[in-house]
């Protein structure tokens, strides 16, 4: 059975929408920039739970349902989003989770390992890069080179309350990040009906994450992470090449990494679920009880 509704957090309304007993072990979703609660798909969410799990799943602020700002002017850092998610775990009276996060929240999910340890039972880490290189550390890959040449397009925005504009701009912004499994344009094309449809501002939601900063550094402190991680990469990302991957898990001590062959800097598609569902399921079995 899943629910959704608005609760309190960190001092600001978060939509949230969970599946299965909140007696089970929990498992948080942290999405990537600029990503509602959406692009964890239902189904996704579903056989999580059927493996006896409590599933969280919810918008950050600026994206679906959740509180909006001005475009533009985000009043908030990426520590306050790492917040907002603790903030979120007392609202359900959950205790400690099991982090999932995507991309930026994956970094989300390291702040929150960082500086709440006593709420992370368990790190997964999915298109998630360890941040610039610093003294001692190995510099990463660059992203592709059809990558760069897409941002250093001068591509309009859309009409932002016109719903087929947005759905476009939205399908057309994603191809780009697709692997060699190729890209399900029709399936792109629902999901972000859906998220046009749940979505208070589409502006906000588009433009306020790219201007989060703040947080510090985080790959410096990679070696403080004392928790079960798991890393899930996919092989073809050309945002974060599979370099990023290889030398976050090697920086978290005892991180494991599962390489998903072909897939880009997507939310890991249902060709992958087989593989990706069972080592979310198996990894929180680790990392029973959080950290006192």
């Amino acid at each position: 059975m899943s629910r959704e509704r608005i609760v309190r957090a960190n001092g600001v309304a978060l939509c949230v929408e969970t599946f299965g007993d909140p007696a089970h072990l929990a498992i948080l979703l942290i999405g990537g920039g600029a990503s509602s609660m959406d692009w964890w798909e239902d189904e996704f969410c579903k056989r999580l739970a059927a493996g006896l799990r409590f599933v969280i799943r919810y918008d950050h602020r600026d994206t679906g349902r959740s509180t909006s700002y001005a475009p533009g002017a985000p009043p908030y850092t990426m520590k306050v989003l790492a917040r907002d998610a603790s903030g979120l775990l007392d609202a359900l009276e959950v205790k400690s989770a099991h982090l999932v996060g995507m991309s930026m929240g994956g970094t989300i999910a390291v702040y929150m390992a960082l500086d709440q340890s006593a709420r992370v039972a368990t790190l997964t880490l999915v298109s998630t890069s360890p941040g610039a290189a610093g003294p001692g550390k190995a510099k990463l890959p660059p992203m592709s080179r059809t990558l760069q040449e897409f941002f250093a397009k001068d591509t309009p925005p859309p009409d932002w309350r016109d719903r087929s504009a947005v759905i476009e701009y939205i399908v057309d912004g994603s191809r780009p990040f697709a692997g060699a499994r190729g890209f399900d344009e029709a399936h792109l094309r629902s999901l972000a009906g859906r998220v046009f449809d749940r979505t208070t501002n589409m502006e906000a939601s588009f433009t306020n994450h790219a201007a989060v900063t703040g947080g510090g550094a985080v790959r410096a402190r990679l070696g403080e992470l004392k928790l079960p991680t798991l890393v899930i990469h996919g092989t073809a990302d050309p945002l974060f090449p599979y370099g990023h991957a290889q030398a976050l898990a090697s920086e978290i001590a005892g991180a494991r990494l599962l390489p998903l062959e072909g897939v880009g800097h997507e939310m890991p598609p249902a060709a992958v679920w087989d593989v990706v569902i069972p080592a979310i399921l198996s990894h929180s079995i680790s990392g029973q009880e959080a950290p006192d």
